[in-house]
């Protein structure tokens, strides 16, 4: 190994990443516990050290150039061991057991939280993990979960709340759809097409139609409060669903469809009751969470 070329200072790397996860300057320093003026000197030493620009500056907000995109998984992997080096060495004194319950969308606990299990397994052997497969917004104050991931923002002063990421979501559909129904455009006549909806047909209509998509409750043959069911429906070549791009990347066999409509986001917050701050066993979890959420 060539020593000579780990001259790299973690300080300035966590800065790079806390400011690319936050998107701006203040909220990285308050992230972090430090000054806004740190964090600037940290990503200009950074910057000059690497002798590459790592952000676009617009008044108060920052963008990663592509240079950073690029360097950006690079450094959540440094992240990712510091963080395992630390839970390993502090695991050696106390012992993370206990029980985590987390809940989530049915498609969220199946598709996306599993993924955990190989971690916690390595990092925290006794700990046991309950996932939560339910649509409704949970209670976090009555205890009925201890992290929630949800699409809207809590408003209950006693939860601690993080907006990890925002998901892109499109319409999807399978050959065996198309090869019916044909491939629909935002032109066409939809009346013959049919698309899945998640339990709400006028709030589906109310959300869609002013899109240019032509469409009435005939349009919906098929409804479920499950999100499961939804998407099964629509991997059996019986409608069009709409699905975030991180979920339907795990099945080839669909593909977007409508692409002239600009796809849209919907935001993931992690949320936790304030006992996250001394909970070290919910606190692990939280954090692995966020690290899944965020690739």
């Amino acid at each position: 190994m060539n020593w000579n070329t780990l001259s790299f200072d973690w300080n300035q790397a966590r800065a790079f990443l806390a400011v690319a996860q936050e998107h701006s300057l203040s909220a990285a320093a308050k992230a972090l516990g430090v000054t806004q003026p740190t964090i600037t000197r940290q990503i200009a030493a950074l910057e000059k050290d690497l002798e590459v620009v790592l952000f676009e500056r617009s008044g108060r907000s920052v963008t990663l150039t592509p240079i950073g995109v690029n360097l950006l998984d690079h450094v959540r992997v440094m992240a990712n061991g510091a963080n395992l080096m630390s839970l390993a060495a502090s695991g050696q004194s106390q012992t993370i057991d206990g029980l985590v319950c987390v809940t989530a969308s049915d498609m969220t606990a199946a598709y996306v939280l599993p993924a955990l299990l190989d971690q916690l397994k390595r990092i925290a052997p006794q700990l046991e993990l309950e996932i939560v497969s339910d649509n409704r917004v949970s209670d976090l104050l009555m205890r009925e979960a201890d992290i929630a991931i949800r699409h809207i923002r809590p408003e209950q002063p006693d939860l601690v709340a993080k907006l990890v990421c925002e998901d892109p979501m499109r319409f999807y559909a399978v050959a065996k759809y198309i090869d019916v129904y044909g491939r629909p455009t935002l032109e066409d006549d939809h009346s013959k097409h049919q698309f899945v909806s998640f339990n709400d047909v006028e709030g589906m209509l109310g959300y869609l139609v002013p899109l240019g998509l032509k469409l009435t409750k005939q349009n919906f043959k098929y409804v479920s409060q499950s999100q499961i069911v939804e998407w099964e429906i629509a991997r059996q070549g019986h409608g069009i669903a709409i699905m975030t791009d991180r979920i339907a990347s795990k099945f080839p066999e669909f593909e977007p469809v409508l692409t002239e409509i600009a796809p849209f986001t919907v935001p993931n917050w992690l949320v936790a009751h304030r006992e996250l701050h001394t909970s070290r066993r919910i606190r692990l979890v939280f954090d692995l969470i966020s690290d899944l959420l965020s690739q």
